[in-house]
């Protein structure tokens, strides 16, 4: 007990830290350089240590869940050399730099390796070694899900989620710091109604060091999915169920017959469960977009669940002994020291909402931003990253500096960290044949761009068109604004 209230202080005074370093061998880095923009008291894991039940594991590939982290959110490796790169925030307590994935993996395919843990307990998740059953990587592993698989926005940028197929799974045995035993805890998780089955396990949470089933009570996870495992079960969901191993559980008795929770049906949902580890535990589920939260159980533990005795691995996509046949999506997530309160968990929800997920594009889509009529990429010359630098257009390529994001201010952005730089009306033009330019990013309405339905890209500033000078189709064109008239080298696409 002296370590574990130890290793909570560490949690809640010391703050979070960055995780430990990629894996020795070829390595790409994308740190991120900026301050902070978040109030210290508005991210998931800054709320809950408000509260007294502080985060011992924070998970995300889409954002910061504290205020102050400014550090590495995964790990990614490409097919094509085997080269790892963490992908980071923009800013410290902000939304993931999927710019950065997107250039890395141009023309191959890439895969999640690793989840770090952003609090100061470092309990990242590699890919699982496999367990009682096996995955279908080598010696009977899991295997890492595609990183490009799941594109969504958040806050208006682009950032990827998780998406657990059949085989992919994550695992840190003996956490550091996390209820063991019978210690009260807290958990949620950013999911989706969009990609479930009824199969064992997409769960979050804790299970056994073994990955073996070792009985009753020796884990506490969420499971997210369509089992109804005692039958009896109302609708046919998903719900959020907790997994406490040899049964998902809707209620202390298993089975779900509540008329009102027939199943939850969002494009991202918030599911949650808490756990005081003797006598009680709840159940809960919120739209991840807006509004409050749902309570669909809270009540005594199941027979022969108390006390519990739970083990320290962190999984993410499989059950304790490793059943690798569920599949869900994975946005974020956080496991707690002690029993949270229903405020806390308001405060969270309110947090979750406020992230601004949503599916689609919109502003935030990254990728090339192609000239239409010339079959070319808008292009920074010799990936320049020097400030005035003209633009032209160039044979795609998939680099780093064809590779553009438009954020929700209306900034079109280039590369990353401490590199990043806006596509700029040079001089505050508004006449035709005005030069467009790459220059700091300041927030003026010469660096603010409508990428509209049409294919044009006009300066919200002067309404002019983004242009390729001429008409002209060859590598090295450069670009300008001109007076809008319809012409194919005006007409562009961001993808």
């Amino acid at each position: 007990m002296l370590l574990f209230a130890l290793a909570m202080a560490l949690a809640v005074f010391g703050g979070p830290a960055l995780a430990a370093p990629a894996p020795v061998g070829p390595t790409a880095t994308a740190h991120a350089v900026h301050t902070s923009t978040a109030d210290a008291s508005s991210l998931p894991c800054d709320i809950y240590a408000a509260g007294g039940t502080p985060c011992v594991t924070a998970h995300a590939t889409t954002r910061a869940l504290f205020a102050s982290y400014n550090g590495p959110l995964y790990q990614i490796q490409r097919a094509s050399d085997r080269t790892y790169r963490d992908i980071g925030v923009l800013s410290a307590g902000g939304y993931a730099d999927a710019a950065s994935q997107v250039s890395f993996c141009a023309g191959t395919s890439c895969t999640i390796t690793k989840i770090y843990d952003q609090t100061a307990m470092h309990n990242d998740l590699p890919i699982s070694w496999g367990g009682y059953w096996k995955g279908p990587g080598p010696n009977g592993s899991d295997v890492g899900a595609d990183a490009m698989a799941l594109p969504v926005t958040a806050g208006g940028r682009q950032v990827f989620g998780v998406k657990v197929n059949q085989g992919v799974g994550y695992r840190h045995d003996n956490a550091k710091g996390v209820p063991t035993g019978s210690q009260p805890s807290g958990i949620y998780m950013v999911t989706s109604s969009n990609y479930t089955n009824q199969w064992c396990c997409f769960d979050y949470g804790l299970g056994e060091n073994t990955h073996t089933d070792t009985g009753n009570a020796t884990m506490n996870a969420i499971y997210w999915g369509n089992a109804c495992w005692f039958g009896g079960c109302t609708g046919t969901g998903p719900w959020v169920e907790a997994d406490l191993e040899n049964g998902m559980f809707h209620t202390n008795t298993g089975s779900n017959k509540d008329p009102n929770n027939p199943g939850v049906h969002y494009p991202f949902v918030s599911g949650w469960e808490k756990n005081d580890g003797t006598t009680k535990f709840a159940l809960k589920y919120g739209n991840g977009a807006s509004g409050g939260l749902t309570t669909t159980f809270s009540g005594p533990l199941p027979n022969g669940y108390s006390p519990m005795k739970v083990d320290s691995s962190v999984l993410l996509g499989t059950g304790g002994d490793n059943s690798v046949s569920g599949t869900g999506e994975f946005f974020e997530g956080a496991i707690t020291a002690g029993y949270p309160s229903d405020t806390t968990e308001n405060a969270v929800q309110a947090a979750i909402t406020a992230a601004g997920y949503a599916t689609g594009g919109g502003s935030g889509t990254t990728g090339a931003l192609h000239a239409v009529g010339a079959s070319k990429c808008l292009d920074v010359p010799n990936s320049s990253t020097t400030a005035g630098t003209q633009l032209q257009i160039w044979s795609c390529g998939g680099g780093a500096n064809q590779t553009w994001t438009h954020t929700s201010s209306g900034e079109l952005t280039v590369y990353s960290g401490g590199s990043r730089l806006c596509l700029d009306a040079s001089n505050r033009g508004t006449s035709p044949g005005t030069k467009v330019i790459t220059w700091p990013c300041n927030g003026q309405t010469n660096q603010q761009w409508n990428v509209n339905a049409g294919g044009t890209v006009t300066s919200a500033q002067s309404g002019l068109c983004l242009d390729v000078t001429g008409t002209a189709t060859a590598d090295g064109t450069p670009v300008e604004l001109w007076t809008c008239n319809g012409g194919s080298n005006q007409k562009w696409s961001l993808s």
